[in-house]
């Protein structure tokens, strides 16, 4: 975890939403509906901090990601990047706030195009931008990336095909450290490579951080990943943040039932342990987006449901039994029973 410098706020989101069309007809079409993919969301990231996003797949993580990068134009609320409002830039002005904020995507194996080498990937953005460095100095601002995410920088004319998949995602992580951002989008860029490998990525992530003084958004499911790199923590749930603490608040004194289900799910290893465990089962499927309940959106899967949940939804805001926002009419800490940390924990900071 890194230790924020200051509390300058590098990214003020405030509640931002994402709704898309739901049409029909072929010729005529006309729309029948919206999915509310991002339906509210509020946060702020500092300086050098890290804000881990957590939650079920379709919960709204990697579409909030795409906001952020303006690859998604939001339907409504605020996205301030370093005191400017992203909302309404020209073309021209928002590839200029891109320089501050990049992605490093979810799949090595997709994200790089196979018949580039790996000096083309790195250096690419330089092509889109070219104010940053003039084409004499690309080639070794190119290996010097290579070198900083610790690969050989003589292997520049490789192609990715040549290369393993942790390999390939520290390319990815070059290239978008290429133009020097103040904050990176990680869209779970761990899930695809084997555990061993993950740790050294984090601890490559992390390291970048301390040298760098980047900000990361950290968009994973895995929650001991997530527990390892944040320092805060915010929980979605059907385009919803339900919770929001820093990362001691949140796994050691969950508040919403949501996340309580969520850690009770994460393996015990340790036998000792797991009569300890008070398993979670929850009930039903996911609602759906484009319909979802009224009230709170957990209630119909939620043991503490009660009249007041389906006419009322809940604010994220501190409530008594609280010390940290939760979205519950009746939040309450839990304990909770923790798997053991994965391989290469040990070396967090």
């Amino acid at each position: 975890m890194s230790d924020p410098s200051d509390d300058e706020v590098v990214l003020d989101v405030r509640d931002v939403t994402k709704h898309f069309p739901l049409t029909r007809g072929i010729v005529f079409r006309r729309t029948v509906g919206h999915v509310r993919a991002v339906d509210g969301v509020s946060f702020q990231l500092r300086r050098g901090e890290t804000l881990g996003v957590v939650g079920e797949s379709g919960c709204g993580k990697s579409t909030l990601g795409r906001l952020l990068m303006g690859l998604e134009r939001p339907t409504g609320g605020s996205i301030n990047l370093l005191g400017e409002e992203m909302a309404g830039l020209k073309p021209s002005q928002m590839r200029r706030m891109r320089r501050n904020i990049q992605i490093v995507l979810q799949d090595p194996y997709s994200s790089l195009d196979p018949r580039m080498t790996v000096g083309d990937i790195v250096g690419e953005p330089y092509d889109v931008h070219t104010e940053v460095l003039g084409r004499q100095d690309r080639r070794a601002a190119v290996q010097e990336l290579l070198d900083v995410v610790g690969l050989n920088p003589d292997h520049i004319n490789r192609y990715p095909h040549q290369f393993s998949g942790g390999q390939r995602q520290r390319i990815g992580i070059a290239r978008a450290l290429a133009l020097r951002p103040k904050i990176l989008v990680c869209d779970e860029p761990v899930s695809a490579l084997d555990v061993s490998v993950q740790a050294q990525v984090v601890n490559l992530f992390e390291r970048l951080q301390d040298e760098l003084g980047l900000s990361y958004l950290f968009i994973a499911h895995d929650l001991s990943v997530v527990r390892h790199i944040s320092d805060r923590v915010m929980v979605m749930y059907l385009g919803k943040a339900v919770e929001i603490g820093d990362q001691d608040q949140i796994y050691n004194r969950p508040t919403h039932p949501y996340t309580q289900a969520l850690l009770s799910a994460v393996p015990v290893p340790d036998p000792r342990l797991r009569g300890r465990r008070d398993h979670i089962v929850l009930e039903g499927d996911v609602p759906s987006p484009a319909n979802p309940p009224s009230g709170c959106r957990f209630r119909t899967r939620c043991w503490q449901a009660q009249d007041i949940c389906a006419e009322e939804e809940p604010a994220l805001v501190v409530r008594d039994g609280s010390p940290h926002p939760s979205a519950c009419h009746f939040a309450a800490e839990r304990d909770v029973v923790h798997a053991a940390p994965r391989p290469g924990e040990g070396s967090a900071r």
